[in-house]
């Protein structure tokens, strides 16, 4: 062996030592023989280092997993020897492999199984057994093997061929098959049997050993015959181990496979219940005397094992009509629920955790039932008061910085959500009057009660409104027994000065709930101004934690927008109220807002959303919404002015920035206007030319352009939308300056604008179009083709993406009947932008912009392509875009698994089609003696393909094209 590329197998090795050990490998890899020097490595234990020996392993696996069909019966031969020499050492060396090692070479064997078990290797694990006998270090080898045949024969995580078409899985499906068939014929027997012994030899005295047999018989019991198992000899032995500490938690993982085991449901009834008896007679039901958690959550999920297994059973058995045996498993289900509910209301999450599908799975149960026993209502009510009890806070958990537990609390308080909005379909009543109780007694001592106690009433609270559903929040009406209880509580939470509570969870709870239940607010309006003061002061928008802050920002924002027709009295009161958290906050004061911009964000929009909703005059309106934008405006141009002088770079980003906001806010305050009409009728459209014409001059402003014109442009789509017409005469100047020296992404964000103003303003826009179509186009050519690095993926995609918007431009031109844009820029340049788009529909393997190209094809000979279009656009029809169309689908980058691609071909048929409909039988006459036969199609093929073009119903076509 090369042993200078040896040394670069060392992970401490420096990376030109490392480059040359990978080019080794590959080297040996592709050799005819290398890999007997490995083999004779492994033989002869002729290297110590750990590193070189798994090394070796690596080259032996890529041998017999992809070339083992091209070896000699001598060279297979020698692998084997190879492996079972490896073997026999393991027993004699002074020191075990290390885990890593035994892994690799575990796997080799298992590949080595799958090949030759069938044809050469029958003997294969008794050959194994006879060379480990009871040895330790030969037994741990050996139930490694086991294991990694398990994953090659059963593991559904492996995924075991790349690319892997469907009949590839399906012979290695049909091939592992007939392995297990065989091995269950041949040796699985002699193989339980060697499981027992090692059991019964190693459970006192290797603990080690012991728990990897258990986990080889856990894999296996799934797909050999159960009674090999599920017997008096076995389940003794694994109930012994049960009480062991260093052996119980992969037995409880063991019997939980045994149970999980698919079987007849009579029989699985009795299999459960026999081992229930035996777990109870050992007293292992008594949780409260468990103090291992660990144990306990594999002990729990044994139990939902069990349960889910009845409940199983049940089901199957009523399909059958079997009522006798569902009535008996219904009470084996029933006996179990008093155990369920201990392991669901312990304190650890994990043992609670794995019991919920137990349970969740029994309350479905008891939907289906006509009538509930008295002691079936009460496991209803004790899992809702274990729900109830669960869902709370425990004091470590950290709210200011939430990691990886708070994260695993917030999914275990989902699965109980699902298992409260299960209890409301069991019983609504029930659980209303269960979380009323809660609620109000909290609620009536709120300021000596815990925050965590306080939390969950007002969270259930919450949560009662998804589990008893009614549709657009309608909770105050209808049922009068519900409504008046959800009445009641929100009056309670309102009234009772719980806003005030010092813990962030109770703040953000009451607000969440205020926001959900707003209706309520409709049907008592007198609560609204103590509820806005609570947004409004230290307990929301003033509140000590950004969380806090930040949160309710967005929830008044919906507040206010949800109950606009009651917040007429309080706007002035509110506008004055929130002036100080609208301040823009320029870089250099280094004064903090209260509020992030993106906050901010929110706050604009309700400003903007109370004045327009209000029910004041016009003239009203439009002095507070000029009181709203004046500051912005003149911050802007002082800010825009310091930005022009600024020098360092630091600085000038954060004006940048700073501008960017003001714009943002801008344009959120024209997020409660819908259209022209309401700028129109609150006299707005004048402050909002104002803030275009304040704003335009950035785009002219050479520094931190990217930043600037995004903001810019998000304004002028607004402004679109807003004041139509009247933003018409700012395009073009705009235009001009989001033009000069910009990038890919510059082009791909300004190209939407002017699709928006194309698509509203049609041909009122087409002087401007045609006076800076070629402009955009050579902008857009420009950038397309700077040259890039071969492997860099970001730039290759900002070209796709631009070429794209360029395509969604031309599509959006000629869809708004505007065609004569792209004809009056002179003969050459038409011919230039055509090209692009043939090139557009055959070239680039992008199904999304092939479509789009298709669509620009298909409607360009819709308008020209009649006996009256353009000069020499017919020749062109025939010369480029027909060919087109057969071309894009004959690439091998067209695949038709693609959904993207489906919808590309089929824009490719209404092409074909309209090429039809506007040419007629020359179009037919020209595939029919021209185009197909110079592509050798045969003529039967070219005679139907021009049926099913002629067909009336372009469905037919396009169907026969997809076939």
């Amino acid at each position: 062996m090369d042993e200078q590329a040896l040394l670069g197998l060392n992970p401490n090795a420096d990376a030109d030592f490392r480059q040359r050990a990978l080019a080794y490998f590959e080297q040996l890899k592709i050799s005819q023989d290398a890999w007997q020097v490995c083999a004779e490595a492994l033989a002869q234990s002729i290297y110590s280092d750990d590193h070189i020996k798994f090394f070796c392993f690596q080259v032996l696996e890529h041998q017999v997993k992809f070339k083992y069909s091209e070896l000699t019966e001598v060279q297979q031969q020698l692998i084997r020897e190879t492996l079972i020499t490896w073997l026999q050492a393991q027993m004699l060396n002074p020191q075990p492999e290390k885990t890593f090692i035994r892994n690799k070479a575990a796997q080799v064997f298992a590949l080595l199984f799958v090949t030759e078990y069938l044809t050469k290797w029958p003997k294969f694990f008794f050959d194994i057994l006879s060379v480990v006998d009871l040895n330790p270090r030969g037994v741990d080898m050996y139930l490694r093997i086991l294991m990694a045949v398990d994953a090659e024969l059963v593991d559904r995580d492996v995924v075991h061929t790349s690319e892997a078409s469907y009949f590839a899985l399906t012979l290695e499906a049909r091939r592992n098959t007939l392995l297990k068939d065989t091995m269950r014929e041949q040796c699985i027997p002699s193989l339980v049997e060697s499981w027992y012994q090692i059991l019964q030899n190693y459970q006192y005295n290797n603990s080690e050993l012991t728990c990897q047999c258990l986990e080889v018989v856990g894999a296996y019991v799934s797909w050999i015959d159960l009674s090999l198992i599920a017997n008096e000899r076995f389940i003794n032995i694994l109930l012994g181990h049960m009480s062991v500490e260093v052996l119980r938690e992969e037995a409880c993982d063991c019997l939980f496979e045994i149970v999980n085991k698919g079987m007849d449901p009579t029989d699985k009834t009795k299999l459960v219940e026999s081992l229930c008896q035996v777990l109870q007679s050992a007293g292992l039901f008594s949780i409260d005397q468990e103090d291992d958690v660990d144990f306990l959550a594999r002990f729990s999920k044994l139990v939902n094992g069990m349960g889910q297994a009845l409940i199983a059973s049940w089901t199957k058995l009523i399909k059958n009509g079997d009522m006798k045996s569902a009535q008996d498993t219904l009470q084996a289900i029933e006996a179990k629920v008093a155990l369920m509910l201990q392991l669901l209301i312990h304190e650890d999450d994990d043992i609670s955790s794995n019991i919920i599908g137990f349970c969740y799975d029994y309350l479905h149960i008891l939907k289906q039932l006509s009538a509930l026993s008295d002691q079936q209502k009460a496991n209803v009510e004790a899992i809702m008061l274990a729900v109830m009890k669960k869902l709370t806070y425990d004091e470590e958990y950290n709210f200011e910085n939430e990691g990886e537990d708070e994260a695993m609390f917030v999914e275990y308080r989902k699965q109980l959500k699902l298992l409260l909005d299960r209890l409301a379909q069991v019983s609504p009543e029930l659980l209303l009057a269960s979380v009323r109780r809660v609620f109000n007694t909290t609620l009536q001592n709120w300021q000596t009660t815990r925050f965590m106690e306080v939390e969950v009433a007002i969270r259930l609270l919450y949560m009662l409104a998804e589990a008893l559903p009614v549709s657009h929040g309608a909770h105050f009406s209808g049922d009068v027994t519900k409504a008046t209880a959800l009445q009641d509580m929100m009056r309670t939470l309102v009234t009772s000065g719980v806003s005030a509570y010092q813990h962030t969870s109770v703040t953000l709870e009451f607000f969440e709930t205020v926001v959900r239940y707003e209706k309520f607010f409709a049907v008592e309006p007198q609560h609204i101004p103590a509820v806005l003061m609570a947004f409004l002061d230290h307990r929301g928008l003033r509140h000590t934690s950004p969380k806090v802050r930040s949160r309710t920002a967005y929830l008044f924002s919906r507040f206010v927008k949800s109950l606009n027709k009651q917040m007429n009295p309080f706007i002035e009161d509110v506008l004055n109220r929130i002036q100080d958290l609208m301040e823009l906050s320029p870089p250099e004061n280094g004064y903090q807002t209260l509020l992030s911009s993106d906050d901010q964000l929110f706050i604009y929009e309700t400003a903007g959303v109370l004045i327009v909703n209000s029910e004041y005059s016009a003239e009203r309106k439009q002095v507070l919404m000029r009181n709203l934008l004046t500051p912005l405006m003149e911050k802007f141009k002082v800010l825009l002015e310091k930005l022009m002088m600024a020098q360092d770079e630091d600085r000038q980003m954060a004006l940048a920035d700073c501008l960017n906001h003001a714009v943002g806010f801008a344009s959120r305050t024209s997020k409660a206007f819908s259209n022209k009409q309401t700028v129109k009728q609150c006299g707005c459209s004048e402050v909002y030319l104002d803030c275009l014409q304040t704003f335009l001059p950035a785009l002219s402003c050479p520094l931190q352009k990217e930043v600037l014109r995004s903001g810019v442009r998000t304004f002028l789509h607004r402004m679109i939308i807003c004041l139509e017409e009247e933003v018409l005469p700012f395009i073009p100047s705009a235009s001009e300056h989001m033009l000069k020296d910009c990038e890919a992404k510059d082009l791909q964000e300004f190209i939407p604008l002017i699709n928006q103003i194309t698509a509203k303003f049609k041909t009122q826009v087409s002087p401007f179009l045609q006076q800076m179509f070629m402009p955009l186009l050579r902008a857009i050519f420009e950038v397309l083709l700077l040259p890039a690095e071969e492997n860099d993926q970001s730039a290759a995609l900002e070209k796709q993406m631009l070429r794209r918007s360029y395509f969604a431009f031309l599509q959006t031109v000629t869809g708004s009947g505007m065609s004569e844009v792209i004809a009056n820029q002179g003969a050459e340049n038409v011919e230039r932008v055509l090209f692009t788009i043939i090139q557009g529909a055959v070239d680039y393997p992008d199904p999304i912009a092939q479509k789009t190209c298709f669509i620009i094809l298909s409607k360009l000979v819709e308008l020209w392509g009649g006996k009256d279009g353009p000069v020499g656009f017919a020749d062109f029809v025939y010369k480029h875009i027909v060919p087109a169309c057969f071309l894009a689908p004959l690439k091998q980058t067209f695949d038709l698994a693609d959904a993207q691609t489906v919808l590309a071909l089929s824009e490719c048929a209404v092409t074909l089609k309209t090429i039809h409909l506007k040419r007629g039988p020359e179009c037919i006459q020209y595939l029919q003696q021209e185009y197909l036969p110079s592509l050798q199609v045969a003529p039967e093929i070219i005679q139907e393909f021009c049926q099913a073009l002629q067909q009336p119903d372009a469905k037919v076509f396009k169907n026969y094209l997809k076939v």
